[in-house]
């Protein structure tokens, strides 16, 4: 870091001293001093001036100078370690300027040059800004509970199981569970959610998110290094340094432009017999719409992707994802809900449903099935008051029965709670209403008599169907559902959607072939968030994880993270990969576009050196600024596009 700041240091001194020269030597050549055009010998220097050595080609060739040198050095050593670097192009322009006498046009190239490079760093640092600002907000210290107190240690040394005091207005250190009743979070900077979420006794928990609310205690379910916010960080690390292939092919293609650019230099001295004319050619064929366009893009995608919740990892997933044909997602936990959802109660006439509900999740406290959690959760959520269920006895695969305060509670299966009798008459609608649904069906009584029914199931996200249909605006023509559940489940989503295809009963071995089928046919992408779904995200062109909900090892096995538990990201995840690689692709054509003519017409002559390097930088600057819009949402450009196609 010290290293890059130095270099940056450097580079806005040479930009300084190029400034400064060119300056001076004009207010040496508008006071009478000293003229421009040559008189005497021609030096290393340039011309001399009869009238002594401080004339304006002197001091614009000594502002050149250190531009020179350093220039040399850094292709040296680049030289050195096998790369070769393009801005040969820039030392040979001003080099050859110097020899020529024309002092005045090195001066401009190296200002060219200089503020190229201060104008990268300058552009860099815009578009890694919002990346870096999460990296800095990292958690340092947790709160960890013990025998003798609460101690304050570094999140290193906090370990899975150790019980956290977090307070008011701090960074949850590491993931983990939450012990107290309820705790307010404002988990923006990770998910990109604006307003602040209610999280109930045993939901997960990510670190870097902030305690709104007052303090209360998780307990940690993750060391610090695999927690959500060190994960965040590894893929800032690896956006700032990986390179796509879009970007690899832009630096293969300028280290053709070296060899062209000498090739046409030399055509225009030999046809001519004017070496001016190819120092023109040399001064307007820097590269750098190839050199900076493509990096500041993608980066500018990618940190416009971490303001909207969205990690991507590296350049290299963004032009992956420009690519897409395919959509392949997973069902449980990402086309639904993932989880038990309270669908409807049927409620006895004398009863009241919050207060069945109050007493089965006070039951189910003492139940080891894995609908129980839910149902607890759910209550919670309500802010219902639960009692200690006592006298509890289960039974296994059937349901539970137990004595709630003063009420003997019994909840489960209809076998369990009824026996052989039957349904009275107000629960005989629901049951046959869902008699061929997938859900799951609890009763309970309360002291021997049928009081409510309770129907569960795994439903779809509310926003499901509106994803679908973004993805398809945004030129997916395939979407795939792939899922260990059984057929039936399956089909019922993919009709309520408008599926392309349904693969149903998949083992993890069957979701990576059926992704590597689809991959062979289109740029196919998987979307998971389960353990099981890791392979098939590995397999993918591009892996996207729903990490809300802390999946680890599907994030990190993934190339796009989705940080908000909602599917709407994903289609904005497409949106902004294909609009950064569009705007790379737009800045790199039109910027060699433009130098292409200036060659051509700095060869005819038509351009002085001085003039072609004025030409370039505006050239540069424009293409950079360009570049830069991969910082924006280009909501407005969507919206003007989708107005242009209506008649």
């Amino acid at each position: 870091m010290a290293a890059a700041v130095n270099e940056s240091v450097l580079r806005r001194a040479l930009l300084a001293v190029a400034v400064v020269g060119l300056a001076l030597g004009l207010g040496v050549w508008r006071s009478g001093i000293g003229p421009i055009s040559p008189i005497g010998p021609v030096s290393p220097i340039g011309p001399i001036s009869p009238m002594g050595p401080i004339s304006p080609n002197a001091i614009w060739a000594a502002a050149t100078l250190p531009v020179v040198v350093m220039l040399a050095i850094s292709i040296l050593r680049d030289f050195w370690i096998g790369r070769v670097g393009v801005d040969a192009i820039a030392l040979v322009s001003m080099s050859a300027a110097l020899l020529l006498g024309q002092a005045l046009a090195a001066v401009v190239v190296a200002i060219m040059y200089a503020g190229g490079t201060v104008l990268e760093d300058v552009a860099r640092g815009r578009a890694e800004r919002n990346l870096r600002a999460l990296t800095d907000r990292a958690p340092r210290f947790a709160h960890r509970k013990s025998c003798e107190g609460t101690e304050t240690v570094p999140v290193e040394q906090v370990a899975v199981g150790d019980e956290l005091l977090v307070r008011a207005g701090e960074l949850l250190p590491v993931d983990g569970i939450l012990i107290d009743t309820s705790a307010l979070l404002d988990e923006s900077t990770v998910s990109g959610e604006p307003l602040p979420e209610r999280r109930s006794a045993g939901d997960a928990l990510r670190s870097g998110t902030v305690n709104a609310g007052e303090a209360f205690v998780m307990r940690a379910s993750a060391i610090a290094d695999k927690s959500t916010y060190a994960a965040i960080v590894r893929m800032v690390a690896a956006a700032q340094t990986a390179k796509a292939p879009f970007i690899r092919i832009a630096d293969r293609f300028a280290l053709l432009l070296l060899p062209l650019t000498l090739l046409i230099a030399g055509i225009a001295w030999y046809v001519s017999d004017d070496p001016v004319r190819a120092l023109a050619v040399l001064v307007v064929a820097t590269p750098c719409p190839l050199i900076l366009a493509a990096p500041v893009a993608f980066i500018g995608g990618v940190s416009r992707a971490a303001r909207a919740g969205i990690l991507m990892k590296g350049s290299t997933a963004v032009e992956a994802l420009a690519q897409i044909r395919t959509a392949i997602f997973d069902k449980t936990g990402t086309l639904t809900i993932g989880g038990a959802e309270l669908i409807e109660i049927d409620v006895a006439p004398d009863r009241e449903a919050n207060e069945l509900l109050r007493l089965l999740a006070s039951l189910e406290q003492a139940s080891h099935h894995v609908l129980a959690d839910s149902i607890v959760r759910i209550a919670r959520h309500g802010n219902l008051a639960l009692s200690q269920p006592h006298d509890v006895h289960e039974h296994r695969g059937e349901g539970l029965k137990g004595r709630i305060d003063r009420t003997w509670v019994a909840a489960g299966s209809r076998s369990l709670v009824l026996g052989d009798g039957p349904l009275p008459q107000w629960a005989t609608a629901g049951e046959e209403r869902y008699r061929n649904a997938q859900v799951l069906r609890v009763f309970l009584a309360l002291d021997g008599r049928l009081a409510g029914i309770f129907t569960f199931g795994d439903a779809l996200r509310q926003d499901a169907r509106d994803a679908v249909d973004a993805l398809r605006s945004v030129g997916v023509t395939r979407i795939v559902m792939l899922t260990g559940d059984d057929g039936v489940a399956a089909e019922r989503v993919s009709a309520s959607l408008d599926l392309d295809a349904v693969f149903a009963d998949a083992t993890p071995a069957d979701k990576v072939a059926t992704v590597e089928a689809e991959k062979a046919t289109a740029p196919a992408m998987m979307v998971g968030d389960g353990i099981n779904d890791a392979p098939a995200l590995a397999a993918a062109t591009v892996g996207i994880a729903m990490g809300a909900r802390g999946g680890t090892a599907s994030s990190e096995a993934a190339d796009v993270v989705v940080l908000t538990d909602r599917l709407q990201p994903v289609s904005e995840a497409l949106r902004i990969a294909r609009r950064t690689r569009r705007i790379a692709l737009q800045s790199i054509v039109v910027g060699l576009a433009l130098s292409g003519a200036a060659m051509i017409s700095a060869a005819m002559g038509q351009i002085t050196p001085v003039v072609g390097a004025l030409l370039q930088e505006g050239i540069d600057v424009a293409v950079i600024l360009n570049a830069l819009r991969a910082l924006g949402d280009g909501h407005f450009e969507h919206d003007r596009a989708r107005k242009a196609e209506r008649p």
